[in-house]
């Protein structure tokens, strides 16, 4: 018999509630200072800019799932100033690069959710999303068992992204 394992998966399963204390992305918004940073942060993220930085989704739809995140605590492209949208598509495209070279996706998805009802799980702190999709990566496990199967560890993922996102940001520098 095979086993799927997916441990990263357990807390948010087994969450009373979807919406974390604080906001998480605020969180883990400027670089680890001093020796001892979050490790939950130094995880996760794949690059820093001066308004905005790259995470890796911890409840990914697909093995690279990121989102592209400003610092600034702010709910809607509108808040944004013209540093930071242009920061925000800065790295949306090195995300796409990044993404087309580590893992050779048929298709990107692109996108944003802007408020609550528009299915956003953190309302109040924008971000852009970007999945690697495949054709048929949505299969039998998704539609009836409602799981995901991710083939690589997270950590495995930061690590064959992270210094793509180095590279390319020396290149816009």
């Amino acid at each position: 018999m095979e086993r799927l394992w997916s441990p990263w998966r357990l807390a948010y399963v087994t969450s009373t509630s979807n919406t974390p204390e604080g906001c998480i992305f605020c969180a883990v918004s400027s670089p680890a200072q001093g020796e001892q940073g979050d490790p939950w942060r130094d995880r996760l993220v794949l690059v820093h800019g001066d308004t905005c930085y790259v995470i890796l989704n911890l409840y990914p739809y697909n093995n690279g799932h990121l989102m592209v995140v400003p610092r600034r605590h702010i709910a809607s492209l509108t808040l944004a100033t013209p540093e930071e949208l242009n920061e925000l598509m800065a790295f949306t495209r090195d995300a796409e690069a990044a993404l087309t070279e580590a893992y050779r996706p048929q298709g990107i998805n692109v996108g944003m959710n802007l408020g609550q009802p528009a299915g956003a799980g953190i309302a109040d702190h924008m971000h852009i999303h970007l999945v690697p999709r495949w054709t048929g990566d949505t299969n039998f496990m998704s539609v009836v068992g409602n799981t995901r199967v991710l083939p690589e560890d997270m950590d495995a993922t930061a690590a064959r992204l992270r210094p793509i996102f180095e590279r390319l940001r020396r290149a816009r520098s």
